[in-house]
């Protein structure tokens, strides 16, 4: 982005029917409380640990409505929403409230950022991994090419256009007021994507520069993010949207965030 003029900042971040072809929010109810759906959604999921809860939040949230690629513009408006301007989204690593019409390929545009990047288990955009919307955000063309397909750790140079956010050849570590959500993204998919539907087996480890593989990293970082930047409410309105207005399904570490620690420890 060459001049941020005409763009605010937010401090603060942004709730979906059953149809993947729902353009807009018929809720704005935030959702998700503390055990709201664990004697319905999550029926099946309480009372396990480790591999075995892994493996009923597998089986509970795989059951979702798919979007195309060009259906999730139109869903990131939504999903996204900035709280104080119904007129524009958050993106996610710049923080920048920006103009839902400012979609586009041009640097100052914003895009479609696949937080769990594409490449690791080479999904590309097809429906399925490609599409899914809790790891999909709005983010700033330049930015979102600077992350590129790099792992998530710490250190680095500040990123250009993203305060907060810093970034070396191998990895990217996101503002703080977001680490918390980037982790929940990540467990999220390697929950939702077990490989057995056509998809690769995505897996969270402990390394970076994981190129292809259907890996991502770094464990021991996205586990710390989790506990230092809790669920906010603009991280619950979007779980809540994704699941009433489009996919029909949650990300169960937003709700619970404490699963992180009873799967991997």
């Amino acid at each position: 982005m060459t001049s941020p003029t005409g763009f605010a900042f937010a401090g603060t971040q942004p709730t979906a029917s059953t149809s993947s072809t729902t353009t807009g929010p018929t809720t704005t109810s935030t959702g998700g409380g503390p055990g709201e759906y664990d004697s319905t959604y999550y029926k099946n999921a309480i009372g396990h640990t480790g591999s075995a809860l892994k493996s009923a939040l597998h089986t509970i949230i795989k059951s979702q409505t798919t979007l195309s690629y060009d259906q999730v513009w139109n869903a990131l408006k939504a999903t996204d929403q900035d709280p104080a301007n119904a007129d524009n989204v958050i993106l996610l690593y710049s923080g920048r409230s920006q103009s839902k019409s400012g979609n586009g390929g041009n640097p100052n545009d914003w895009n479609r950022e696949h937080v769990w990047a594409k490449s690791h288990g080479d999904f590309g955009t097809a429906t399925g991994p490609g599409t899914d919307l809790h790891h999909l955000r709005p983010e700033d063309v330049s930015v979102n090419a600077d992350r590129g397909n790099k792992d998530f750790d710490q250190g680095g140079s500040p990123a250009a256009e993203a305060p907060g956010s810093f970034t070396d050849a191998d990895s990217w570590e996101p503002r703080n007021g977001v680490k918390g959500d980037v982790a929940r993204m990540i467990f999220y998919m390697a929950v939702r994507y077990e490989g057995g539907d056509g998809f690769a087996n995505l897996e969270i480890n402990d390394s970076v520069n994981n190129g292809s593989n259907p890996y991502q990293g770094r464990l021991s970082v996205l586990r710390q993010w989790n506990a230092q930047d809790p669920p906010d409410a603009f991280e619950k309105r979007r779980n809540q949207v994704i699941y009433e207005t489009y996919q029909r399904n949650r990300n169960p570490f937003i709700d619970h965030p404490e699963w992180v620690s009873s799967i991997w420890g």
